[in-house]
């Protein structure tokens, strides 16, 4: 069963349309990145609203609360990009695709899947290499005194699911008949609903 537009973002019934072990990693994606994404969005609100009733209620704010949403807003960043290419969701520019006959869309999207994973995994090399740079420099954050390097790490690991998700996702048209923008959602447009303009 394929999950429709509405019911999609319900990762806690995931289940993964992929056979054997790479339903296995599909799913366990999933939860990484709900997971990430809920903590980050939870922690982030409870930051901010700490903040602020420190600020107005006791006359001081907390002095890490900048450190600590920057820090968390790159979680969610990159823990966002994997959990909008799961779920069909990433920008698309598809006026070539929607133009191109039926039977020449399905190895397009192989290719664009396949082409999408390879320069998510080149930014996972060159973002591992940033943070390893940034450890090698020993610099802190002022404010909570950790090495900036922790609050980067997101970044390879955001690429590297992301490219991992595009990589399922050639998987997934290869051994299925129809299209799939991601694992768990078909191409096409849902005319049931009116899109805003």
């Amino acid at each position: 069963m394929v999950p429709s537009a509405v019911d999609d973002i319900d990762d806690s019934s995931y289940v993964s349309g992929l056979p054997g072990f790479l339903g296995v990693i599909d799913v366990g994606i999933a939860r990484i990145e709900a997971f990430l994404l809920a903590v980050g969005v939870l922690l982030m609100a409870a930051n901010t609203m700490a903040n602020v009733i420190g600020r107005y209620v006791f006359g001081q704010s907390l002095f890490f609360s900048e450190e600590v949403n920057q820090a968390l807003i790159i979680l969610i960043t990159f823990a966002g990009i994997s959990y909008a290419a799961r779920h069909g969701r990433h920008i698309r520019m598809s006026a070539i695709f929607d133009a191109v006959p039926p039977a020449v869309r399905k190895p397009l999207m192989i290719l664009i899947a396949l082409v999408t994973a390879a320069a998510m995994f080149l930014l996972t090399w060159y973002s591992l290499d940033y943070v390893m740079t940034q450890a090698s420099r020993g610099r802190l954050l002022p404010a909570l005194q950790i090495p900036v390097w922790w609050i980067i790490v997101w970044a390879p690991l955001g690429f590297f699911l992301t490219g991992l998700q595009y990589t399922l996702t050639a998987i997934k048209n290869l051994i299925h008949k129809n299209i799939w923008l991601s694992t768990s959602t078909l191409e096409g447009y849902d005319n049931e609903r009116e899109e805003e303009v």
